[in-house]
């Protein structure tokens, strides 16, 4: 729960850092300019509401690794969500306007995270799991996007060591297999999830391992 809120703020601060002009470049997401990417932010933190506040009776179904979607293939520029989150994020003329929705919806979110009983079970995405699972499955995803906010944007500050670290563990374990030390958290994660390719020394160190990776997580 508290990895949860420090990837939360961290990746919240960034985004307020961020110039107007930084807007405008790539993300680290696949046809997603930053613009894009901070509007998914906006999505992602109303969705983590929502969650909260939706207990289930049910016995827990996921936990916070199962609760990916994994598929070897990236998802495809046709996806309905996707593109509705572009025309969105083009709504917002004044990069200010989307800093304040992020500020004023990703707040909430980080309050209601800290407010949480870790062992309360929530529904989403036709899955029940507890509330301390979800938030951990989503300290991946704060610190994945994180990356991808600043994958473009020079000097801006990445995510905190304790996430990557966690964030890597993570997608070794959904894996079923371990980068080699010579791998930062930050490589492995980038290479893991299909947001670079691994250099030819890089392949030649992963040998048989190469054959896991990318996963591509949704």
């Amino acid at each position: 729960m508290d990895l949860f809120s420090r990837s939360w703020a961290a990746l919240r601060t960034a985004v307020a850092e961020l110039q107007d002009e930084d807007f405008a470049r790539p993300s680290g997401c696949a046809g997603w300019s930053v613009r894009d990417l901070v509007c998914h932010l906006v999505i992602d933190a109303q969705d983590v509401l929502i969650t909260l506040v939706t207990p289930a009776e049910a016995d827990p179904t996921r936990d916070a690794l199962t609760y990916w979607n994994v598929s070897e293939a990236p998802p495809t520029v046709d996806d309905p969500l996707d593109a509705l989150i572009v025309r969105l994020a083009a709504a917002y003329e004044e990069p200010r306007l989307l800093k304040f929705h992020l500020d004023d919806v990703g707040s909430a979110a980080g309050r209601a995270a800290v407010l949480a009983d870790p062992g309360l079970r929530v529904g989403t995405r036709d899955v029940v799991l507890t509330a301390g699972d979800y938030l951990g499955a989503y300290v991946l995803e704060w610190t994945l996007h994180h990356l991808d906010l600043v994958a473009y944007v020079p000097g801006a500050a990445g995510p905190p060591a304790e996430g990557l670290a966690r964030s890597r563990e993570m997608l070794e374990r959904i894996a079923g297999a371990e980068f080699p030390a010579s791998f930062s958290d930050t490589d492995a994660l980038l290479v893991g999830t299909g947001r670079r390719a691994p250099t030819d020394a890089e392949k030649a160190v992963l040998g048989e391992r190469a054959a896991r990776f990318p996963l591509f997580l949704g």
